[in-house]
């Protein structure tokens, strides 16, 4: 193990990063070098002093031939291109992120309700509803810790005005619960009536497949959070598909699990059994057109995919 450590030790030494910082007149002069055009200089100066050159980087790549030393651009393509593409990025997460709010306080009402009329105000506690007793114990906690942190006025309320049991009960304690922490704990409750009832409220029959959404929709909104790029990503979170779904899902089921095509299928399904009137479709279609620079094979979109049930 310690040879192991020395020798990664000696590559990285080897490989030291030594690229000094550059003003933005500089960062104008790389772009240009690389063959980039610019309709107003000035202009992309002021973006480029509020929008970092390292996180538009990763807005040229589509347009840039990567094999090149210098990582030449490809043809005609300006600042104000890659501007675009930038905004179409940022303008996709907002509409995702409004949408998952929807689905997170769905799916949050649905596991509350259901397991509270069965098991009790303080279900959420009770270690024989888990499958595993080490994560429960750790996830009790890390609620604990999110009540202990919260203002919420109700939390309040029950600490100045109960004394026992410790903790409010599931109606309060896992409405401040991040998205995160509630994916965790419904993974991790036992196959069980209450559990099925809440996935054929959401159109599914099995819980795998909705474990599996909750997780990819909790790192889709992990990278809306903290703005990540999100129109041509690749993600690690993969959406299971269901194959016999109570309503019509996609007829091609062909289609790459890693890109975001999956799972915005996997949220227009859900938002439909939500929010029958929902506008996610059209807006997104509309985002979609707005710009010619987006190419959503890189989405994952399969030719067709408008004829799609659920895109219609």
């Amino acid at each position: 193990m310690l040879k192991w450590a020395s020798f990664r030790f000696f590559i990285r030494s080897e490989m030291q990063f030594k690229k000094p910082p550059t003003t933005i007149a500089q960062q104008i002069d790389i772009l240009k070098e690389r063959g980039l055009l610019f309709k107003d200089e000035n202009k992309a100066s002021h973006y480029l002093s509020n929008i970092s050159y390292y996180r538009l980087r990763a807005y040229t790549f589509p347009f840039q031939d990567e094999l090149s030393y210098d990582h030449a651009f490809k043809g005609e393509v300006f600042f104000e291109d890659i501007l675009s593409v930038y905004v179409f990025d940022r303008k996709l997460r907002l509409l995702v992120f409004n949408a998952i709010e929807k689905i997170e306080i769905a799916i949050r009402t649905k596991i509350i309700y259901h397991f509270s009329l069965t098991h009790g105000s303080h279900w959420h506690e009770n270690a024989s509803l888990y499958l595993n007793n080490s994560r429960f114990i750790k996830d009790l906690d890390d609620l604990y810790k999110e009540i202990d942190r919260s203002t919420e006025t109700f939390i309040k309320h029950y600490t100045q005005k109960y004394t026992t049991p410790d903790y409010p009960a599931s109606w309060m304690s896992l409405e401040v619960a991040s998205i995160g922490l509630l994916s965790k704990l419904f993974c991790n409750l036992r196959n069980c009536p209450e559990k099925k009832a809440i996935c054929h409220d959401l159109g599914l029959k099995h819980y795998s497949i909705l474990e599996s959404w909750l997780h990819s929709i909790c790192h889709i909104r992990n990278i809306c959070a903290h703005h990540g790029r999100l129109w041509n990503r690749r993600f690690t979170a993969h959406p299971e598909l269901p194959k016999n779904p109570i309503n019509p899902f996609l007829r091609n089921n062909n289609i790459n699990r890693n890109k975001l095509y999956a799972i915005l299928s996997c949220m227009t399904y859900l938002l439909d059994n939500i929010s029958p009137q929902n506008n996610f479709n059209a807006n997104l279609k509309t985002l979609i057109e707005s710009c010619d620079l987006i190419t959503i094979k890189e989405m994952g979109f399969p030719q067709g995919w408008e004829k799609e049930v659920i895109w219609r």
